[in-house]
Parts: structure tokens; sequence; C-alpha cells
């Protein structure tokens, strides 16, 4: 039926038969519009249900239903013998300030207003200086540090794990309710730590995490309060500081030297630190494994002020020569140090598993912390993982991976000896899966020479980026470049060099 033209067109509906959306639904979207947008004034009277159903060509029911739905919201007000009005307790919505956005046809889009974000949230958007790596695929080959190769992962022999636990699943499995995690998955953590890294823990020592941010943020909940000092690398993971910061620690950038964290910087500047969080195995970015001198030394520390030890045991898997020394939380007699490590790295980033070991005094405090923030975590991979750990698929993927990983350090050592001379020098080094060059381009500094690379196409990371602290207090930014070999193919990597090599004009 046509529409005629009268005291409809207030409303100005356009309602077409052929939309997904029932006419009474679109006739709700328009009237509603129209009434956020001012266009419709509150106390303003409707046409009868009849007359506007004649007007739209629709059938009254329609017209009843949408007027009924608006009526019972509260936007519109019935008058007994009177008719239908707009309601009068609405605020005037036809205020240029107030008035909400409309597309062509009328319907009212949701508004947008100004940012309202306290200052809280704002240090946790933008703390530490960190924004996250994006290492994408437009850049060829990528030397970013931190990725790892999952083209040989078992995805196949996965596939069988998940289907077996998930085919006809034990009660446990669906129900869930152990806020530290799969018991079964925790104890084969447990003993993979004690044959790998010397820890003795308990299964009921260990929390499943989403990974190590979780971890550091579970540990900043439970034993600091806002704005407690905490010790941090120098340089460092700016992510780590970020998770610190976000938590309420109050960040103290401590130099790193060739044995490791100086604790003299560290007690110069915060000698009442409350938690130190280190990576003694291998240190990221520079490499560095801590002394056994250091690490008694941090550990009297910790037992003498009451502080705590966060340990980030960063890729102490990935060792290609020699036995690294024992891990700080199996020197620890005194319950000082939290244990962090992550799976995801060894097998797949979207895994996204990780654990922390807590001192055994801390276990339960732990736990209950979790079920508070975030009550268990999902089970989904966890069964699957634990037979991963049971059936020695997990040591046979490390050797395989620690093989190849070695294999493409020897051959970007080859090749950057060739076409980088002494101009960027890499040293070899005995685990991880990234070097870090020595810039001898005089004049140019890492930052630059960086970003000049990725205008190529080609990535590796300034170290100056990971150097977050304040430039005072203990020493320059470092400069050097990092370069990430593990994701890279064996094929492409004396290619990549020299790519880099002609970018920079070595």
């Amino acid at each position: 039926m046509p529409r005629r033209k009268g005291r409809a067109s207030l409303v100005s509906p356009s309602l077409d038969g052929a939309e997904a959306a029932p006419l009474f639904r679109q006739l709700y979207n328009e009237l509603r519009g129209a009434i956020l947008s001012g266009r419709l004034r509150p106390g303003e009277r409707l046409p009868a249900s009849r007359a506007l159903a004649e007007e739209l060509g629709i059938s009254r029911n329609t017209a009843l239903a949408a007027i009924e739905q608006l009526t019972s919201e509260g936007y519109l007000a019935a008058r007994p013998g009177s008719g239908t009005y707009v309601a009068d307790n609405l605020p005037d919505l036809g205020a240029p300030a107030s008035r909400a956005r409309q597309n062509g046809r009328g319907q009212v889009k949701a508004r947008i207003p100004a940012p309202e974000i306290p200052p809280r949230g704002a240090r946790l958007l933008d703390v530490a200086g960190y924004r996250p790596e994006n290492p994408s695929g437009k850049y060829w080959p990528c030397f970013a540090p931190g990725l790892t190769d999952h083209s040989d992962f078992p995805f196949p022999l996965w596939a069988r794990l998940l289907a077996r636990a998930w085919r006809y699943p034990k009660a446990e499995l669906v129900a869930g309710g152990d806020p530290g995690g799969y018991p079964p998955l925790r104890q084969a953590i447990a003993d993979y730590l004690r044959q790998a890294r010397g820890i003795d823990c308990a299964a009921d020592d260990i929390l499943i995490v989403s990974g190590i941010r979780q971890a550091i943020d579970l540990t900043c909940r439970l034993l600091l309060e806002p704005g407690d000092p905490v010790w941090i690398e120098r340089p460092g993971f700016p992510g780590l500081g970020a998770a610190i910061a976000a938590g309420g620690g109050r960040l103290v950038h401590v130099a790193v030297d060739d044995e490791g964290l100086d604790l003299a910087d560290g007690l110069k500047q915060a000698p009442r630190a409350r938690l130190a969080c280190v990576a003694p195995s291998h240190q990221y970015p520079l490499g560095v494994v801590m002394s056994l001198k250091r690490r008694l030394d941090l550990l009297a520390w910790a037992r003498e002020a009451r502080a705590w030890i966060l340990e980030d045991d960063y890729d102490s898997e990935f060792r290609y020569a020699g036995r690294p020394l024992a891990a700080l939380r199996s020197l620890d007699a005194d319950g000082r140090v939290i244990y962090v490590g992550t799976l995801s790295k060894l097998l797949f980033p979207s895994l996204r598993i990780g654990y922390l070991v807590a001192p055994p005094s801390l276990a339960q405090a732990f736990r209950r912390a979790r079920a508070i923030v975030d009550d268990q975590p999902a089970m989904g991979v966890q069964p699957a993982l634990a037979q991963f750990f049971a059936d020695g698929h997990l040591a046979a993927h490390v050797r395989r991976m620690r093989k190849r990983y070695a294999h493409r350090q020897a051959l970007l050592l080859a090749a950057a000896a060739h076409h980088f001379g002494d101009r960027i020098r890499l040293e070899p080094d005995a685990a991880g899966l990234h070097l870090v060059g020595q810039n001898r381009l005089k004049g140019r500094s890492d930052a630059a020479i960086s970003a000049e690379l990725r205008e190529a196409g080609l990535t590796v990371s300034p170290l100056s980026a990971y150097d977050v602290g304040p430039v005072q207090g203990n020493g320059p930014k470092r400069q050097g470049l990092m370069f990430g070999y593990a994701a890279v193919p064996e094929a492409m990597i004396e290619p990549g060099i020299a790519a880099i090599a002609r970018v920079l004009k070595l």
C-alpha cells in the first residue's frame, strides 16, 4: 500500500518487507531513533495505531506491537481517552549536545562519548613505555627476537590427544573446579622440573596460568602494596615491567653486568624493594647467565630483607653447549623464590599455557588468589598436554628443536661474518633464540638502523628498545641489534643477512 502524506511524516520511517528484521522491529527502531534523536520530543503525540498503520501500509497489529514495546520500555506513555505520547520524563534529547547520530534511514546510532578513562587506567594503557611487538609476516625474512618455529610441531598427534581426552570426557574434565589447574598436568610439570631444572616441588605448589604475565599479575596482587618498589633488569623485556607497573609495583631499573643483576645498583636505588624479577638462566635480551655468587647473594638479600624473588627461567630449555646452572628456585632454602615458566614457547604460541611454582608457604594463598580473580584455568588443552608430557613427546620435541635452533644460530653467525665483517659483530651464545650484534656503524643508532631496515621490509630489533629505564642513574641506553634466528627457515638466513648488508651498504 502506498504511503500517504500526513501526521506520520513526523516519524518518516521507511519500512521494507524484504528485510530480514520483522516489520514491527523496523518500526520500533525507527520510532525509537526518532525519540532518541529529538525528532519526536517529550510530550509529543503519536498518530493513532490505526492511522499509523494506514500511513505505512502495514497491519494495525504490527503498529500496535511496536508501540506496546516502546511503551513497556518507557519511551512512550498512553493517556486514556487521549492517545499515545512520547514520555514526559525523558530528558530533552533534541538538544545539540545530546543528539544521537543517525544513519540515512533515520535509525539511531550509538553515541561515542569522549573517553572517560581514569588516571589508573591511562597508566595501564601506556605503562613503562611498552608497545606490543608486531613482527608480522609482512616483513621477510623476520629476524625479530622471541619467535619460535612451530612448523615441525606434531599437530596430528596433538589432535589425537585432544580427541582422546574429549571424546568421552571424565566428569572432572567437564566440571573443572580446581583453581590450580588439572592435577595430572601439574604433576607432569613437577616431574619435568625435577628432572630438567633440579627443582623439588609438589604438584600442589604449581598453578597453571595463561602465561608469564598472568603469573606476574597474581604475584603483584598477592605480595605487593601499591607503590612498593620492584627491581627489574635493565635492559629487559618491556612487557614484564608493564605487567608489574599495571599491578601496582614501582619499577626500579637495575643494571645488568656480565654476572647478571647488579645487586649493588639495586640496593643503591631501592634498598627496601619488595620483589626482584630476574631471568638468571639466560637474561633477556643480553643472554647473560647469572653467576653462582650473584645468585647466592640475591637469595641472601631476599632472606634478610623478607623480600621475594620472581624467577623467569627464560630459554633454559634451549641450551646448545654445556649444562646450565641449577635454577635459582633449586637453591632456595628459605621459600623466597616464585618460579615461572611457559610452555607456549616450547610448543606453539597460541597454546597460552604457563605455570607458577609457589613456595610451599604461599601455595594455598596463590590458589585462593587465583580463585578470586580468575576462578580456574580453561580445561580445554590441559588433559592433552598432560598426556603429551607423560608419553615423552615434550622431551622429544625439545630435543628436536634444540638441534634445529643450534644449526640456525651457526648459519646466522657464518652469514654475518661474511656479509657484515666487523661492522656489526655477532658472537655465539650457548643458549637462547637470538644474538645481539654490536653496532659499530659510527653515527647511526640502532633505532635508526632498525627503522631503515623496516622501510626495506626487513626486521631487526634495536637493543635500545628494551632499555626502558631512565637514562640518568645507571648509564645511557645500550646500543645493539637483535637478530632472532629460531623462526627463520635455514634457506632464508643467508639471503636475509645479505639483504640487510645491501640496505645498510656494508
